[in-house]
């Protein structure tokens, strides 16, 4: 039986590991909030998009306890967590690789804005443009798309790429040099070895939870995935190296 404690456990260990990838995220995750409380709007209703086990939409709640966070993820394990740790916060199974992913979302309104960190890059790219158009369907005119993600630019610029990742490479060795923490092939090793998690391990791996395909890592994809599913302006709000947060304007 995963407890409440053990579950907050489980995501602080998690999000140390994330942080050994990258080490601006809780500064991106303010960047990120920032943002839609920019919006001015009281009571903003919110989707997370690939929420994992939550700890983005827990600090949008946090900050903005009137809003209207639905956390969507495909993984079990990972929302098992997350529903164990977070009562208040709306989870909700789909996988955003599948078309019709928004109908599980029971929106009763549009959305304010669409929020995401280090997923959408997992997505590869002609599921990546349909994602867009159908997310483009659920927000609001105006509303945004907030995307926290290493996004390359090889494509355009691929010197300057070359010096984001740099940049990205020597702020992490400064910041966890001779303490790095464990990684993220560890954290869920040692996730499979608990006993408290058999059930949504084994849950996670009839569902084929793993990561597969190949990925939208350039800044360039998804800014034209993006421009044809009626985002009318894209840019970038955050930035450290190739670590940035993405914003887009839908029309």
């Amino acid at each position: 039986m995963l407890t409440h404690d053990a579950a907050l456990d489980w995501i602080t260990r998690w999000d140390r590991q994330q942080e050994g990838y990258l080490p601006d995220r809780e500064e991106r995750f303010t960047a990120l909030i920032d943002a839609v409380e920019a919006l001015d709007q009281p009571d903003p209703l919110v989707i997370d998009l690939g929420c994992g086990p939550g700890s983005l939409s827990a600090r949008l709640l946090e900050r903005l306890p009137k809003a209207t966070v639905i956390s969507l993820d495909a993984d079990p394990l990972l929302l098992g967590l997350g529903r164990a740790a977070y009562p208040r916060l709306t989870f909700v199974t789909a996988d955003l690789r599948r078309p019709g992913w928004s109908r599980s979302l029971g929106l009763d309104r549009p959305a304010d804005a669409a929020v995401s960190t280090t997923a959408l890059h997992w997505i590869s790219e002609p599921d990546l443009q349909t994602m867009y158009a159908e997310l483009a369907g659920v927000l609001r005119p105006g509303g945004l798309l907030l995307n926290g993600d290493h996004l390359d630019t090889d494509d355009t610029t691929p010197a300057i790429a070359r010096l984001e990742r740099a940049v990205h490479d020597k702020e992490t060795e400064r910041r966890f040099a001779g303490d790095h923490p464990e990684d993220w092939r560890q954290w869920w090793d040692a996730v499979a070895a608990d006993p408290a998690f058999a059930d949504l391990h084994a849950e996670r791996t009839t569902a084929g939870a793993d990561h597969q395909g190949s990925e939208s890592h350039l800044l360039s994809t998804h800014v034209e995935a993006l421009r044809q599913a009626g985002f009318r302006e894209t840019g970038t709000l955050w930035q450290r190296g190739n670590n940035r947060l993405l914003c887009a304007i839908r029309d």
